[in-house]
């Protein structure tokens, strides 16, 4: 392959990368998909015949994802578990995170401030999401309200700083590959 088409395939995958990362806003799992694109950049394209990203860069990024998944998980469930939240409660966190997120999206895109207000919207909507869902799950359980209010507080704090982190692994992953293209 050239390498007038090789820089340009360069450049798609870190943009399918970025966007792969903010797919992680909405509870998808865009780290993973940084480790697909990745994975078959590397399976099929090549600069003069030689393949560029090493094993070495996809073994990496694969590691940082799955460091994201661990960090995701354990700053919802620690705040939760502490709290005493039940696994009813937890997974219904998940649930409404997930929708939350979503919604949060789209109902970002009335803040006023270009690109970002999404971003806002999804993970305000995903923490909010994570306190309903922890709510209705303790509620379900017979919880009294004061450890329903504490269940949900540690699931909506947990999902912000799960969140928070797993964007920040997935930002690393992002320059990673962006390196292991384009420094060859």
């Amino acid at each position: 392959m050239s390498p007038f088409w090789y820089y340009t395939l360069a450049v798609i995958l870190v943009l399918l990368n970025v966007c792969a990362l903010a797919a992680t806003l909405v509870t998808l799992p865009g780290n993973w998909f940084i480790v697909g694109l990745t994975l078959l950049f590397a399976l099929t394209v090549r600069l003069d015949g030689v393949q560029t990203v090493s094993w070495l860069s996809i073994g990496a990024v694969a590691c940082l994802a799955a460091a994201g998944e661990v960090i995701e998980f354990a700053a919802g469930a620690a705040g939760v578990a502490k709290q005493g939240g039940s696994r009813r409660g937890m997974v219904l966190a998940v649930v409404g995170a997930m929708f939350g997120s979503v919604a949060g999206t789209f109902l970002g895109v009335f803040i006023p401030v270009p690109v970002v207000g999404p971003l806002i919207g999804a993970v305000a909507g995903g923490a909010l999401g994570a306190f309903g869902g922890a709510y209705a799950g303790e509620s379900w359980k017979g919880k009294t309200d004061e450890e329903r209010m504490a269940v949900s507080r540690a699931a909506m704090i947990g999902r912000v700083f799960g969140t928070v982190g797993k964007l920040g692994i997935g930002a690393i992953m992002v320059v990673v590959t962006a390196v292991a293209v384009f420094v060859n």
